[in-house]
């Protein structure tokens, strides 16, 4: 058996870039061995078991460390202590009366107590290893190891059963409530897209395109499902002992005390000017991409024309491939060289931000930073539906139209300084004027050249224009993205992995440290030769080690990027189904593989997340609010708009002119945009139907609710039987009158009583 290890202290021993000297190395290697003595002494001295071992690398330390038992009882005294003063269950509920010390410790328990007295401030109790503080910068991460054998088991259930029949009390018994909650969450979201699964399957072959009924029960389903899942939260919450667990957070190793309440407000308040600079910057990167992709490559006739339009849109592709998936490739291609370096530039500048807003503890920060991040990625996913909807089908022919007109008809322009610089004569090209009703007309201005970049013709132009884009893109959105999603996080960290591991000169490895190939110890130079033997270091010690120093070289695991995924996902069913009715049938089968995808990356791409108490998902529940919200505007105006087929108005085209047309298309908006700010009000209403019904059937009189207030009782009770009685006096204890036994000298007014001689008095007289 290997040793217990609960936590793992990676320390840099020695600076990334060679020293440029030996006084500058001698310094170094001076100033590492005191924060490494620092850092033994301390832990030694708090009462942990703490060793040294090489790491990966030789300027990396991995300092084992493991809790005595009678620091682990302490530390759970402590805690339930904290609890209690705070207003939290002390232990689980069926056992609210047991000894504190007969309540079975988890192994996510265990790990969370020890990790939090290693990196909690001293004014909280801690030990102050904080990794990055200026005391232990060279302290890069406290990590947790990974139990192999829960892990094995754990992918074996995904794989081979059904998603109901993982138990989630055993996730959190092993990663913690956070990690539970998700799967929780992802579950019951999960089975919760049948309903729409259905509904879209039965509009989408036997109903008519935007229909009212199923664009109506859609939205029903998501006020319904987020209502739901809030009384979810709170039930889980009560199950598991973590109601309010936000109020015995540990604060931040960074957070500065003593900050007034204004400048808190004001700093979050001036990161609002950076988050609408970044979002202004991506529209127009997302808008130019738009018009290249939607109008522009439909215009162009040139050389490789079939490349610029459609990538995969060769016959031999076509053989394999749907025409329309091959279609729907091209939105996702154009935008991939840009945006993902501006959505990196924001995140770190989002990051910095909300260090700079000082907050006090993880979760608030964790907060902010997550709606930060979310906003961007909000417009990212769904700009390119919104300008498809209420631009392309309303207005691409004016748009074709306009393109058509600065691509050729200014010979000062960009494109014409483009053509230029390729040495193409701007006077063989064609010139437009715009006509009498507003069209665009040609007007040759010289020959022809041989060979035409552009589409001329402004009929044969807008027969380019796609009808069913919508559609299209939805499929895009739905299956492509979500495929190329699950094959990143499942099979791209093991190329990567095995190609470092390669290049490292290791062999291939595999996510649990075991080599494909001949496994090498790690070695250095000044290493004696006898200590690689097997009588100094046994074979077990040494396959152990191993695996410590892979899962040491794996990434931490983020569960922002599995939140916003499904979060993501929820828009599109929400938002934009009514497009599609096909989408959430295709998320309920995303997700099926997502769920096995997102546990197989925990368990072996990414180093065990450290478990947190929490109560609730944070900032992702407002966040699914505000997109059901949302989604009543985009729902109403969809189908406003598009329910009597909007070519109708093109097909007045010929016998009404352009401004008529325009005119009408203008108003359809407008009518559009008063139906949507009515449905918007009519969800606050529906809202507040769905909350109440569900809060009466659901929550009043639950099993939970019933736990909760006698698990409170019982604290109560509890914390009384320890207070010293003082009974009350009993009435036949004393003879004497109240006034006799102050000695008041109104002890006459007190003696005489005049009830009964006012109740008899009505008989006397009668």
């Amino acid at each position: 058996m290997p040793p217990h290890v609960d936590v793992v202290v990676v320390f840099r021993a020695a600076l990334k870039h060679t020293p440029l000297s030996k006084e500058h190395a001698r310094k170094i290697a001076a100033r590492a061995e005191r924060q490494y003595t620092a850092l033994v002494d301390t832990l030694m001295r708090a009462g942990l078991h703490a060793v040294g071992r090489r790491g990966e690398n030789q300027d990396q330390l991995l300092v084992l460390v493991t809790c005595p038992p009678d620091l682990l009882v302490r530390l759970v005294h402590c805690e339930r202590y904290s609890d209690f003063l705070y207003g939290l269950p002390m232990s689980k509920l069926p056992s609210a009366e047991a000894d504190l010390d007969s309540a079975p410790l988890s192994s996510a328990d265990r790990v969370r107590l020890v990790h939090s007295y290693l990196t909690s401030t001293p004014q909280d109790g801690g030990l102050g290893i904080m990794p990055g503080c200026k005391e232990w910068d060279l302290v890069q991460s406290v990590m947790a190891l990974h139990n192999h054998e829960f892990n094995e088991q754990w992918i074996r259930l995904w794989t081979r059963h059904r998603i109901a029949s993982v138990e989630l009390e055993k996730v959190r018994d092993q990663f913690g409530d956070s990690i539970a909650l998700y799967f929780f969450f992802l579950t019951a979201y999960t089975r919760a897209l049948i309903f729409p699964s259905v509904l879209g399957v039965l509009f989408y072959f036997f109903g008519t395109p935007y229909s009212v009924i199923y664009s109506t029960l859609l939205f029903i389903w998501s006020i319904v499902f987020v209502e739901w899942w809030r009384l979810q939260e709170r039930i889980l919450s009560v199950r598991w002992c973590t109601r309010g667990s936000f109020r015995v957070e540990k604060r931040r190793a960074d957070y500065i005390p003593g900050f007034p309440w204004w400048r808190k407000e004001a700093r979050k308040l001036a990161s609002i000017p950076v988050i609408l600079l970044f979002a202004i910057a991506l529209s127009i990167v997302l808008t130019g991409v738009f018009i290249l992709e939607a109008f522009v490559t439909q215009l162009y006739k040139g050389p490789g024309h079939r490349i610029v339009v459609s990538p995969l849109g060769w016959p031999m592709f076509r053989l394999l491939i749907p025409d329309i998936l091959l279609k729907a490739f091209s939105p996702t291609l154009l935008f991939t060289a840009l945006v993902p370096q501006l959505l990196g530039v924001y995140k770190a500048s989002a990051k910095r931000y909300t260090d700079w807003e000082n907050h006090a503890h993880q979760s608030s920060h964790a907060s902010s930073f997550s709606i930060k991040v979310f906003t961007l990625s909000a417009i990212n996913a769904y700009l390119n539906l919104v300008l498809s909807a209420f631009v392309y089908v309303p207005f691409g022919e004016r748009v074709m139209s306009l393109v058509q007109y600065h691509l050729f008809s200014a010979p000062q322009g960009a494109t014409t300084a483009i053509l230029e610089k390729f040495n193409i004569d701007t006077n063989y090209t064609l010139k437009f004027g715009l006509g009498p009703r507003g069209a665009i007309m040609q007007a040759v201005a010289g020959r022809l050249p041989a060979q035409n970049l552009f589409e001329a013709d402004t009929t044969r132009a807008r027969l380019n224009l796609n009808p069913s884009r919508l559609q299209e893109q939805m499929f895009a959105f739905s299956v492509t993205t979500q495929v190329m999603d699950n094959i990143q996080d499942i099979f791209l960290p093991f190329v990567m992995r095995a190609i470092g591991s390669f290049r490292a000169g290791k062999g291939f490895r595999n996510g649990s440290g075991k080599g494909i190939g001949k496994k090498k110890r790690v070695a250095f130079d000044d290493e004696p030769a006898g200590q690689a033997r097997d009588d100094v270091r046994t074979r077990e010690e040494r396959e152990f080690l191993e695996i410590v120093r892979s899962e040491v070289s794996l990434p931490d695991y983020d569960i922002f990027d599995d939140y916003s995924e499904m979060v993501t996902q929820f828009g599109y069913v929400a938002l934009w189904s009514t497009i599609w009715p096909l989408a959430p049938l295709m998320s309920l089968l995303n997700n099926y593989i997502e769920a096995r995808s997102d546990a197989f990356k925990i368990a072996v791409h990414v180093r065990r997340p450290i478990p947190v108490r929490t109560d609730t998902i944070g900032p992702w529940f407002e966040l699914l609010s505000f997109l059901v919200w949302l989604s009543s505007i985009t729902n109403s105006a969809l189908v406003y708009m598009f329910r009597t087929p909007f070519n109708g108005l093109a097909a007045e085209h010929e016998s009404f002119p352009e401004d008529h047309v325009y005119a009408a298309t203008k108003d359809l908006l407008i009518s559009a945009m008063l139906v949507a700010l009515l449905a918007s009000h009519a969800y606050f209403v529906l809202r507040a139907v769905v909350r109440r019904t569900l809060e009466h059937t659901i929550w009043r009189g639950s099993q939970e609710m019933k736990e909760s207030d006698r698990v409170e009782r019982e604290l109560k009770e509890k914390y009384l039987a320890q207070c010293p009685p003082t009974p009350l006096p009993s009435p036949l204890d004393s003879q004497q009158s109240v006034g006799e036994q102050d000695g008041d000298d109104w002890a006459s007014f007190w003696a005489t009583d005049e009830g009964l001689e006012e109740i008899r008095k009505p008989c006397k007289d009668a």
